[in-house]
């Protein structure tokens, strides 16, 4: 049953998104203050251009610790090679690239169109949704 469930059944598309050249440590407050662990960047015509993560803003905290530098835009820290998935993809194999790139989020893209976010934690809501309605 679970390999008939896509990405947009579990998708997010209310989100968060970050510009390039926003402050570093103004990303690490919007990250916290809505307890995500990344966004999408995206530039000026809604393209979506990187993804900056927890992980990626902790380089700056090391710099400022020992260069004294809290100079990092969104831009120097984010990633900008990206995997991501399509709305129709199953969210079976979604699964399995979880585990194989462990990435915790992928961006969601139709006609390269940022058009949600899948997270590890959705394809679980959908496995133990599935699972409480099918038969024992």
């Amino acid at each position: 049953m679970l390999n008939s469930v896509t990405v947009k059944d579990y998708m997010t598309s209310a989100m968060i998104t970050l510009k390039p050249e926003v402050d570093i440590v103004e990303a690490a407050q919007t990250l916290l203050e809505y307890r995500l662990s990344g966004a999408p960047v995206l530039d000026d015509h809604n393209r979506l251009i990187g993804y900056l993560s927890e992980k990626d803003c902790l380089h700056t905290v090391l710099s400022a610790v020992y260069n004294q530098d809290y100079g990092d835009l969104v831009s120097d820290r984010m990633a900008t090679q990206l995997k991501t998935v399509h709305p129709s993809e199953n969210i079976t194999d979604v699964a399995e690239r979880f585990l194989k790139d462990g990435v915790r989020m992928y961006p969601v893209l139709e006609k390269d169109v940022l058009v949600g976010m899948i997270s590890r934690q959705s394809v679980l809501n959908a496995f133990c949704r599935i699972s409480q309605t099918s038969p024992s």
